[in-house]
């Protein structure tokens, strides 16, 4: 049946190609290329032969020659990609200015910029004279927002954060009336200096203001200006007299950053720079405004649907008790992360993806933010802590096996 068709009808289709798994999303769909489409063409010789003047349909276009891309799922307008080209232009401004003040550190300067356009928190670990109090307000500087710095002490109360009401004299006949005075968590940006040297309802006070952006007072409720950001330091060496933070309330900074040492080369120029004649003040390249305008581009960064796959899958992962945990995390890991980190992968990644200029989240990207997210949230057991398995080791091997998925 098939020979008394024009060989022009039917012409060998061309070997297949593998398709990458990081482009899958972009790829005609499969249906298209179905055998149920081949035989039907089979099972009508007749109306083949007598359409070979014109030419063939669109949809049966992949049949016959190599798969075009197609449009991907998601795509910016074209104001969005003008502004993510700015935000990359900002951003690497951003590095020059802070670099006259802060000598090294680039992983660090990146990841608060994605908390800070990503509307997340973060808590800096790393040991004293660092210069994390340095970087925090001269990251405040150069956004010409407004900082505050909390100084937590066994002795800090709630009221000494969030403000109390005090009586003063209204003017009017000598009647006096409560004023609610505000605390230093009315400001753009907080630092909480060892937060773990204060108690767990100080600690609260904070938290409430990080998750909710208000504080309440005797049953009042205040807000909180826009852009709100708290980063909070811990020194993770001296530990005698502190209170640890709880699991639930780390789970509430977006991003554990680590502070390291710095290089012999670095730490000569620190030696030689900051020991000299004082600096000139750093230049405000941003204001409020604009953060919260790049704050709502970042959520409107598209994200390939494998990358929705790669954060959930690597977060079950970490649950020694779900059916996707390999052996050895069910031997190391006593409590996995929750949902809130799938959240945060994903902003993340969509944060780094704008702040270097891309118009769309890669694997690489969630992968770079994957262990500031997960090392803080993926709890280890004692036979992890006998065995020198730290929770960053884990994430470290996690994000090696995935990729051999990915």
């Amino acid at each position: 049946m098939l020979e008394s068709t024009s060989p022009s009808t039917f012409r060998k289709a061309p070997p297949a190609r593998p398709i990458e798994r990081s482009k899958v999303e972009y790829q005609i769909p499969i249906e298209t290329l179905s055998a149920p489409e081949v035989k039907k063409q089979e099972s009508a010789p007749e109306k083949e032969a007598s359409d070979e003047s014109t030419p063939a349909p669109a949809k049966e276009a992949p049949a016959e020659s190599t798969p075009a891309p197609a449009a991907p799922p998601e795509s910016l307008e074209a104001d969005d990609v003008a502004a993510i080209d700015q935000l990359g232009k900002v951003y690497q401004d951003l590095k020059t200015e802070l670099g006259k003040t802060i000598i090294g550190q680039e992983n660090v300067i990146e990841e608060l910029a994605i908390c800070l356009f990503a509307r997340g928190h973060g808590l800096l670990m790393g040991v004293p004279g660092l210069a994390k109090t340095l970087l925090v307000s001269s990251v405040a500087e150069t956004l010409h927002l407004n900082f505050n710095r909390i100084q937590f002490t066994p002795d800090l109360m709630p009221a000494d954060i969030s403000g109390t009401d005090i009586i003063q004299d209204n003017g009017d006949g000598g009647k006096r009336q409560f004023e609610f005075v505000k605390g230093p968590v009315f400001s753009n940006v907080v630092l909480a200096d060892e937060i773990n040297r204060a108690p767990a309802k100080t600690q609260s006070a904070m938290l409430e203001a990080m998750q909710e952006r208000h504080v309440t007072v005797l049953g009042r409720t205040y807000k909180l200006d826009a852009p709100f950001f708290v980063l909070a330091t811990q020194n993770p060496v001296e530990q005698e007299g502190t209170y640890p933070l709880p699991e639930a309330q780390l789970d509430r900074f977006m991003f554990l950053i680590d502070v390291d040492y710095p290089t012999a080369a670095e730490e000569k120029r620190i030696a030689r720079e900051t020991t000299g004649a004082d600096k000139e003040p750093l230049k405000a390249l941003l204001t409020g405004e604009e953060v919260l305008k790049y704050q709502s581009l970042v959520r409107r960064v598209p994200v390939p649907d494998h990358i929705y796959d790669y954060a959930v899958e690597i977060v079950r992962r970490t649950r020694p008790d779900g059916e996707d945990a390999p052996e050895w995390i069910k031997e190391y890991v006593g409590w996995g992360a929750g949902p809130r980190a799938v959240q945060y992968l994903i902003l993340g990644c969509k944060a780094r993806a704008a702040l270097r200029g891309t118009y769309m989240a890669s694997l690489e990207d969630i992968e770079a933010v994957a262990q500031p997210v997960l090392s803080h949230r993926v709890l280890t057991n004692f036979a992890a802590e006998s065995q020198g398995m730290t929770s960053k080791k884990i994430v470290k091997r996690l994000v090696e096996e995935m990729r051999e998925d990915y």
